[in-house]
């Protein structure tokens, strides 16, 4: 889920071993885009869930995930979804890396949902509108299937530590939309500066946030960030969450937009954003990004503690 200025036309600055790792993963980049896109992502799943899960621990992180929110679920069915949600995960990742290729895959597949007339009257009335989703099937291709048709929809995302490999990272998200925010003080008022403009962004929520509310999710308490929600207040943004969701080709994708969030306050707003986001996690739970550690219950644990704690 990025605030502050566009920093991707600076020239990226970092470690010598950075600089190779950027290098090593360009290579792969270029060697696997030699594919046709199908083959290129099946590849990509392949690799990423026999050769590099593995060691990475994927497996056992998701694993502990889902039996810590779905405990009664049975070990085979958790490393079934544990398997999808990463495979997903090498999808989105190689899909960003083709720009054109998504723009076109765009184009052939329609925006549909209950949320479209609202998009389509706050476009024709230049409100603002800001887009939320989670990292559930690919956020970024309902955005190349905006672009598709006319809709320029910023982007707001986190930086990648690697600062060589963020600045091709921050340019694809260019190319799928326009405009690049980058999270930080900057970037968010730069975002906001944006919205007044009647501008239309989409941006991601469902990470771990230290300072944010804890808001039940899969029913278990995940400190959220409310800022989308304050965001949208102080702009007057229309709340829109919206989906990719994957067909069963792993290739098709429905672009599904949602009713708009009502404007109340931060946490009832947020509150409701997850509950979209839980509801489409239970329908399809491999699509969601199952390998980031968003509960922490051992850190919630202690936020809480210190929260009910008696004063000196």
């Amino acid at each position: 889920m990025a605030t502050g200025e566009d920093t991707s036309k600076e020239a990226p600055e970092g470690r010598f071993s950075e600089r190779l790792a950027d290098i090593a993963f360009s290579v792969f980049i270029r060697t696997i885009r030699l594919l046709p896109a199908r083959q290129r992502l099946a590849l990509a799943g392949w690799t990423t869930r026999k050769c590099l899960a593995p060691p990475l621990g994927w497996y056992k992180r998701a694993d502990a995930n889902l039996e810590f929110v779905w405990p009664d679920t049975p070990p085979e069915r958790r490393r079934e979804i544990a398997e999808q949600a990463i495979d997903n995960l090498a999808r989105a990742l190689i899909e960003n890396y083709d720009p054109k290729e998504m723009l076109a895959r765009g184009s052939r597949y329609p925006l549909t949902g209950p949320g479209l007339p609202a998009l389509e009257e706050a476009r024709a009335a230049g409100r603002p509108v800001l887009l939320i989703s989670g990292h559930y099937g690919s956020p970024v291709l309902p955005r190349a299937a905006l672009l598709a048709r006319g809709y320029q929809t910023a982007g707001f995302l986190r930086a990648m530590s690697n600062p060589y490999m963020n600045e091709r990272y921050v340019q694809n998200y260019r190319d799928v939309g326009g405009e690049v925010f980058v999270q930080g003080r900057r970037g968010t008022l730069g975002l906001m500066k944006y919205l007044r403009g009647g501008g239309m962004a989409a941006m991601l929520f469902d990470v771990f946030e230290s300072s944010g509310e804890l808001i039940d999710f899969l029913g278990q308490p995940a400190p959220t960030a409310t800022s989308p929600a304050e965001i949208a207040l102080r702009t007057n943004a229309l709340l829109l969450p919206y989906f990719g969701i994957r067909h069963a080709d792993r290739y098709g994708f429905d672009a599904v937009f949602e009713e708009p969030v009502p404007h109340t306050d931060p946490v009832t707003m947020m509150t409701e954003v997850t509950a979209r986001l839980e509801a489409r996690i239970e329908e399809d739970p491999g699509q969601w990004m199952w390998t980031h550690r968003r509960w922490k219950p051992k850190r919630v644990a202690k936020y809480r503690a210190a929260e009910t704690a008696p004063p000196d």
